[in-house]
């Protein structure tokens, strides 16, 4: 449930940086999906691991050219983490475990939807950490604003390391309240055998 998001805790300390980081990921796994999607028939089966891989970084070189000559402030930024987007899991899971049996269109939509989704948590990250550890939101960029209650007195730790394993765990708890589900039903009324089960025949009995 948490493949691929170790740059959550690297390059969000501000949402610019969870924005851009989750983009590139998206183009990437776009990409790379159509890509093998395409060549799924060609690649031979004992090799395809090795060629995802050269896939993957092909477009990874692409965006790290692209960021650098045209976006360079977020280029520096991102850092060695714009590289290692070669090696994420999710784009390599994709790979495997769906471009490689579909064809091109599901491939591009998969590729989107999980690239939204992990933009998103970048984003959420990013937002959270900024705000509380710096009083601003979106700071380099031309929606740049200041955060009324904690420009002046903002909380240094959300900015360490250290903050973004603690808003990380904030998160993921929210998360799990919000999508837990209600405790299953498993008493005898619910069971698919009780009409031949002598324990629930019995207790049918002593009521």
């Amino acid at each position: 449930m948490l493949l691929g998001m170790c740059p959550a805790l690297a390059v969000t300390t501000t949402a610019a940086n969870g924005l851009g980081m989750g983009l590139a990921t998206m183009f990437v796994l776009i990409c790379s999906n159509v890509a093998i999607s395409l060549l799924k028939n060609i690649i031979p089966n004992q090799v395809r691991l090795p060629c995802y891989i050269i896939i993957i970084a092909g477009f990874v070189t692409f965006v790290k050219q692209m960021l650098e000559a045209f976006i360079p402030w977020l280029y520096d930024s991102l850092g060695l983490f714009l590289p290692l987007i070669a090696v994420n899991c999710i784009i390599f899971g994709r790979a495997e475990a769906f471009a490689s049996r579909n064809n091109p269109l599901k491939s591009a939509v998969d590729g989107a939807g999980m690239g939204i989704g992990f933009t998103l948590a970048l984003l959420i990250m990013g937002s959270v950490r900024e705000i509380l550890g710096s009083g601003t939101l979106m700071a380099g960029t031309a929606l740049a604003m200041d955060i009324p209650g904690f420009k002046d007195e903002p909380i240094i730790l959300f900015v360490l390391p250290a903050g973004g394993f603690l808003t990380y765990g904030l998160i993921i708890a929210v998360m799990n309240k919000i999508m837990k589900k209600p405790a299953r039903d498993i008493s005898c009324e619910t069971c698919p055998s009780k009409s031949v089960c002598k324990k629930y025949s019995d207790k049918q009995e002593s009521k």
